[in-house]
């Protein structure tokens, strides 16, 4: 229907984000654990004496996932208050528990603690991403460890390194992302039954002043959540610093993703590397020869948007006052839920990218040889001077025969033929059989071939481990758009 295109919605839903980490953050999750809390909050305050029935929690439980989205919004624009539209509508569904829903509990009982129910299941969902990313350029990197490329410097062609260390780089990173996001996980907690400034002031009420009590249905109701500790002291919210941790986080992920995959852009636009190119895609609509990274590019893009959605996390946590003051809410609707499908995103594209990279060594091996033979200068004078020659003698030789080549690369756009020079000049007759072996790009790349293997089995190794159950199941991703 057409009313359907007249409305905005936002592309990490319609193209981006996988409907796993969609659902999360959908109004359906988020007002039926609403109604989950009031029936924990309920079963917590029976076990402890209230006279709330059986029947009423019963009645409750059978409406959890039963909601009247059109009713809440009507009853939420008579009300202008979110919460108690859901309490109306729930107490409409279920009239024998209509007195005890919501009972001593204040709006941040179910907001708050829902948003760290989702923060926790969307940490739990993109942590074993993280993984699988890891672990397929850790195959890559295992793979290429050998395959020596240029480095660069200032993106100016620099030592030897090999394409499999290269990967390691990137792999690092990611790993420091999967602690920082770990222990975010690890360091969650539950906001609980606080009341409405964290004294916890209208439980004692209900409980008569019993002080065990209250402390005994913060904890059960924290156990029912799936929590092992709530938060020992909150204002009327849990404090935003943990959202500040957790987007912080993510978008350090996004440094890490943006990093990698400008990376790939650079080799691409080299021919060294290609991210996968599917038999039916289109890379331009005028120039049907190219193969556009979009992949990396879409990558660059999302991370970008998660980086700067940290400084909303960062503000909102500096201007709260007091207790609690309400602009954070808009805020944080928006922030926390981006921060995710973002990240998700971003981390199913790299996925994808990591599932299918292409390496092309012959194009690799042109480029070394454009350079080696100004690097290979300083191995060309050891063997002269170890064949009897003088080093100073040898060195301006070398001096004026890399100028002369080096006019031929810029000046006519020629070939470096440096090593042709060297070949046909007498003084470097002694080492001529050398110069081959020389000339091996392995014996430019140091330990970068012992460097991955060690990396992978210290530090690689180690966090898949962790994740040994979730990386049986993963699948090779295929990006719908």
């Amino acid at each position: 229907m057409a009313s359907n295109y007249e409305g905005y919605k936002s592309p990490l839903s319609t193209r981006y984000a996988s409907k796993e980490m969609q659902f999360l953050f959908s109004d359906q999750n988020k007002f039926s654990t609403w109604r989950r809390l009031w029936v924990w909050l309920a079963r917590a305050e029976s076990s402890l004496g209230l006279e709330i029935s059986d029947s009423q929690i019963a009645e409750m439980e059978l409406q959890i996932s039963n909601i009247d989205f059109e009713a809440a919004a009507a009853e939420e624009r008579l009300t202008r208050h979110d919460v108690m539209a859901h309490v109306h509508v729930f107490a409409k569904q279920c009239p024998s528990a209509a007195p005890v829903i919501h009972l001593g509990a204040t709006s941040c009982y179910v907001g708050d603690n829902t948003d760290l129910i989702v923060l926790r299941d969307a940490l739990k969902l993109l942590l074993p991403r993280v993984a699988s990313v890891i672990a397929r350029l850790s195959q890559f990197a295992q793979s290429y460890k050998d395959q020596p490329t240029l480095g660069f410097t200032h993106l100016q062609p620099a030592q030897l390194t090999t394409v499999g260390k290269r990967a390691c780089l990137w792999i690092q990173d990611l790993i420091m992302d999967e602690r920082a996001l770990s222990r975010c996980l690890e360091d969650l907690r539950f906001r609980g039954v606080k009341g409405t400034t964290g004294t916890q002031a209208s439980f004692l009420q209900l409980f008569n002043g019993d002080g065990e009590k209250v402390k005994q249905l913060d904890q059960l109701v924290t156990e029912l959540a799936g929590f092992k500790k709530a938060y020992a002291v909150t204002g009327q919210t849990y404090s935003r610093k943990v959202d500040v941790e957790i987007v912080a986080a993510l978008s350090s992920l996004g440094t890490t993703i943006h990093k990698m995959c400008s990376d790939l852009r650079i080799l691409a636009s080299r021919k060294e590397l290609e991210e996968p190119f599917e038999s039916t895609q289109i890379g331009s609509s005028a120039m049907p020869y190219k193969r556009n990274p979009m992949r990396s590019e879409r990558c660059c893009a999302l991370a970008r948007h998660l980086i700067t959605l940290f400084s909303s996390a960062a503000n909102t946590h500096a201007t709260q006052w007091l207790e609690r003051t309400l602009d954070d809410s808009a805020n944080r609707r928006l922030t926390l839920s981006e921060s995710f499908l973002a990240a998700d995103a971003a981390l199913l594209t790299l996925l994808n990218i990591s599932q299918g990279l292409v390496v092309y060594p012959k194009v690799i091996e042109r480029h070394i040889a454009q350079e080696l033979p100004f690097m290979s200068t300083e191995n060309i004078i050891m063997a002269m001077v170890k064949a009897g020659g003088d080093r100073q003698v040898c060195h301006e030789k070398i001096r004026v025969l890399s100028q002369e080549a080096g006019a031929q690369v810029k000046q006519h756009g020629k070939d470096n033929d440096l090593v042709d020079r060297v070949r046909k000049d007498p003084y470097f007759s002694p080492i001529l059989e050398q110069l081959d072996t020389i000339l091996d790009a392995k014996t430019f790349t140091g330990r970068a071939s012992d460097q991955v293997g060690e990396f992978v089995k210290e530090e690689v190794e180690p966090v898949l481990a962790r994740y040994s159950e979730a990386l049986k199941s993963v699948q090779d991703v295929k990006l719908n758009i």
